[in-house]
């Protein structure tokens, strides 16, 4: 093995590696959750069989940096082609392999590992190397947040395998309520900045470019993310029985679907149970609740709101009065787990109210962390979009207007991607994804 000729020697800072093995490690322990017998399970029907994942993070990886940074041997391109992509069904198609169709699980492990020690090798060669068309850092920047962002999928699909199918670690949900202060908070018109500045040193991916400014008008937000508590007076309302809070795409999935509750909630009688990571618990009213874009808007419709766009909650998180932009909500300060839900913190939400140090400059709490929230955006190219050219699909296979933007973070969203110009998307009937939303008003109080 050898690394691919170029000019200019690389100069790859030894904390990428470390950062890229820490990462291994946190979606290793993810794969450990899963007991041996039901890595063949698809918790979710839109998605890959669980072994799809544990060969796809190494895969990637080896796609990625091969011909690229590194020149690697191919003994197994079978098995690179078959783990190379996940899949999205627009369409509504959902996959129907079987177990049967993929290898056994000795054999894919066999393959991470081989993969793995093949690339770690020729990293640890870098120092002495030269360097390709892209700079390294890019590419193992790239590596480690796709890793980092599978962590956070793949707990989300992990929730919805049955308990007796996963080994939980030690620890329990923190059932900790905080004094909710509901209502809403004003943000006067200025400028929302989006996006990042080619010019900079900070990674961001093709999407998060270029950075620009946008007049926003004056609006009232939400103080905290909607709660369980307050959806549950939507449903109580036949909220879901409400034909003129429904668009009619989200109308027939609905019924279509017999959806009438939120996915991470089940009736028990008359009581209503939170399904967690590791086990069911009473719902807990002060923890936001957790939706798709569809039940998000219908409950923004039943309440004489809407949900921000983009520029509005951003604007909303990462403003200030005097017109600057803040690099966090809070301000400048790292982030830590006195400030939000974030960073593989939790496995579940908290209260709406727990983190009141991470208030925005405009009065606006919980924005970063305990879940995503939804926007009225559809995910769209920022003017002056260019696709990363070697992985030109990340972003523009996206840009169907089918998909909605989604801003902010969840308990299992990794600090490096709080970072204020990131963005993430999913199609408006998904219900799985950690997220939930609060609304705007543009009656001003």
């Amino acid at each position: 093995m050898s690394v691919v000729n170029r000019e200019v020697e690389i100069a790859l800072p030894g904390a990428m590696l470390s950062r890229l093995a820490d990462a291994r490690r946190m979606s290793d322990a993810l794969f450990d959750i899963v007991r041996p017998d039901s890595t063949y399970e698809r918790p979710i029907p839109e998605r890959h069989r669980i072994v799809f994942y544990i060969g796809h993070l190494e895969a990637f990886d080896r796609n990625l940096l091969n011909g690229k940074l590194l020149s690697l041997q191919d003994p197994s391109p079978d098995l690179d082609r078959l783990f190379a992509f996940g899949i999205d069904p627009v369409g509504g198609g959902l996959p129907t392999d079987q177990p049967s169709d993929w290898p056994a699980l000795a054999k894919v492990r066999n393959y991470v590992d081989q993969v793995r020690n093949e690339l770690d090798e020729g990293l640890a060669n870098l120092q002495n190397a030269v360097e390709g068309d892209f700079p390294a850092a890019l590419l193992l920047d790239v590596a480690i947040e796709h890793r980092l962002m599978h962590a956070e999928t793949l707990a989300y699909m992990l929730h919805r395998l049955p308990y007796d199918r996963k080994s939980a670690p030690a620890g329990a949900p923190q059932l900790n309520p905080a004094p909710v202060r509901p209502g809403m908070v004003q943000v006067p018109a200025g400028l929302a900045t989006l996006g990042l500045s080619r010019n900079g040193d900070t990674f961001g991916w093709d999407n998060e470019f270029e950075r620009h400014t946008v007049d926003v008008d004056a609006f009232a937000i939400d103080r905290y993310k909607t709660t369980n508590s307050e959806y549950l007076e939507f449903i109580n309302s036949r909220g879901y029985d409400n034909r003129t809070l429904w668009s009619d795409a989200d109308w027939a999935w609905k019924e279509s679907n017999r959806i009438s509750y939120p996915a991470f909630w089940r009736r028990d009688g008359n009581q209503w149970l939170w399904k967690g990571m590791f086990a069911e618990i009473p719902l807990p009213p002060d923890w936001p609740v957790y939706v798709s874009h569809a039940e998000a808007s219908a409950y923004a419709r039943w309440a004489g709101k809407s949900l921000p766009t983009e520029e509005q909650w951003q604007r909303a998180a990462y403003g200030a009065p005097g017109g600057q932009s803040r690099w966090y909500p809070w301000g400048s300060k790292p982030p830590n787990a006195t400030l939000g839900n974030f960073d593989f913190e939790n496995w579940d939400p908290v209260s709406v109210a727990a983190h009141p140090g991470g208030v925005s400059a405009f009065g606006a709490e919980d924005i970063l962390g305990n879940g995503w929230e939804w926007t009225f955006s559809v995910f769209a190219p920022f003017a002056g979009f260019e696709p990363f050219p070697f992985y030109r699909g990340y972003s523009a296979d996206f840009f169907d207007g089918k998909h909605y933007v989604i801003k902010g973070a969840s308990a299992r969203t990794a600090a490096c991607m709080l970072r204020p110009s990131f963005r993430n998307w999913f199609q408006p009937h998904y219900q799985y994804v950690y997220a939930g939303f609060r609304c705007v008003s543009n009656q001003l109080g």
